[in-house]
């Protein structure tokens, strides 16, 4: 297909998707590849000269309510997705964010169901639901040779050599762009509500969460918020716990959870709506919209959060909140250096973890590794996948490391 002027390619089908790319990979090409650009501003800038947009792969294949499975072409929105299974009364488990407005780029409930997964985009309940990748049953996809190719199917389990289903995801359309999956999705909760903690320490906040999530009142979320972070926490610290279930479930365990930190002595429970609005407001880290400032995504042992915060608070100006029961911490720096090397070396001399940098200017973007260092043996992999999918680095040239 040709390409359009000032808009770069745009496909409305996998039979032209694999016309571009084999296209590209004859020529030697590069193509940045995305969806409607809602994430284009994290990671990496891509150099190339023709940009590939998939968000014309659009539309519902199949839907089976009752058999819980959804089969989407890649390009088809994230809102229209979930408004579909609202209907239905049912939901994506992994909770994706939209990060529209805190990277300033499209316009809100704009991302695609592709640009999720390949991103691996996963939510404040990912510690009880999982990842976003431990969702995908099946896709299609056209890697870097031009070549159509099917993974896993509408099974839970399905061995093919390669985990490709698992494996596009976090791997940012650097491996082969994606043309539709089936997903597993999962009745909503009838109820929900959530417990606040307020004026904890993050080190009594992550004791709080530890033992919370530890315990059997099937917490589904845990999140800290410090003082001054978000609208809830504007004059005190507060600590989050969610519960989600039938309402006789959520009132027993509800109360059981309040007894086994009774020790805590401020209490407060969100209702239902209350609670939807703070974990959605929370998810799409509205406290940080707004800003420019560096914005790291920081993962950790969850027990070893709150030292990786007191040690950044010694030395430098950051606001921050933690999700995942401590063990999601984004961290913005304040000015505009970006303090990568300090960040990871605390990090690392705190029980080890990575960190991702989620919003900074271009410049800063081009200049320090955006994506935590593989070590040598994985990075090894890397290359070789690359080279197996991908073998003239047309999709996403280095999008997530300089070098691949």
């Amino acid at each position: 297909m040709e390409e359009t002027k000032g808009e770069g390619f745009h496909p409305g089908t996998a039979q032209e998707l694999e016309a571009v790319i084999k296209w590209a990979a004859a020529e030697r090409t590069p193509l940045e590849v995305i969806g409607h650009g809602s994430k284009r501003k994290w990671g990496r800038a891509v150099q190339s000269a023709h940009t590939l947009r998939v968000s014309g792969i659009t539309g519902i294949i199949d839907y089976d309510p009752a058999e819980l499975v959804l089969t989407v072409k890649a390009g088809t929105p994230l809102q229209e997705v979930n408004e579909l299974l609202k209907q239905h009364n049912q939901e994506l488990p992994f909770e994706p964010a939209d990060l529209s407005a805190v990277l300033g780029t499209t316009p809100s409930q704009s991302g695609t169901i592709g640009g999720v997964l390949a991103t691996n985009l996963s939510g404040p309940r990912r510690l009880k639901a999982g990842a976003a990748r431990d969702h995908v049953l099946g896709l299609e996809a056209v890697s870097g040779r031009g070549e159509i190719f099917k993974a896993g199917g509408r099974v839970v389990k399905n061995v093919t050599g390669y985990d490709l289903s698992r494996g596009f995801c976090s791997s940012w359309g650097t491996l082969a762009v994606a043309t539709s999956f089936s997903l597993k999705v999962l009745p909503r909760a009838a109820k929900e509500c959530t417990l606040v903690l307020w004026g904890l320490t993050a080190q009594e906040a992550s004791g709080a969460m530890s033992e919370a999530m530890g315990s059997s009142a099937e917490v589904s979320s845990a999140a800290h918020l410090p003082q001054g972070i978000g609208s809830l926490a504007h004059h005190n610290s507060a600590t989050l716990l969610r519960l989600e279930g039938i309402a006789v479930s959520i009132d027993y365990r509800l109360e059981k959870l309040r007894r086994i930190l009774a020790r805590f002595t401020s209490q407060d429970v969100l209702d239902k709506q209350n609670s939807k609005n703070i974990w959605v407001n929370l998810r799409d880290l509205s406290p940080f919209v707004g800003a420019k400032n560096p914005l790291w995504k920081v993962s950790v042992s969850p027990t070893a959060g709150h030292k990786v915060i007191a040690e950044l608070e010694k030395r430098f100006a950051i606001r921050w909140m933690a999700d995942w029961a401590g063990g999601l911490i984004w961290i913005e720096m304040q000015g505009n250096e970006p303090h990568d090397v300090p960040l990871r070396r605390i990090i690392a001399d705190n029980g080890g973890g990575h960190a991702t940098l989620l919003r900074a200017s271009a410049e800063l973007r081009a200049s320090i590794d955006v994506f935590q260092q593989q070590p040598e043996a994985l990075r090894g992999i890397t290359r070789r996948l690359k080279a197996q999918f991908d073998p003239h680095s047309v999709l996403n040239p280095g999008r997530m490391y300089a070098s691949i």
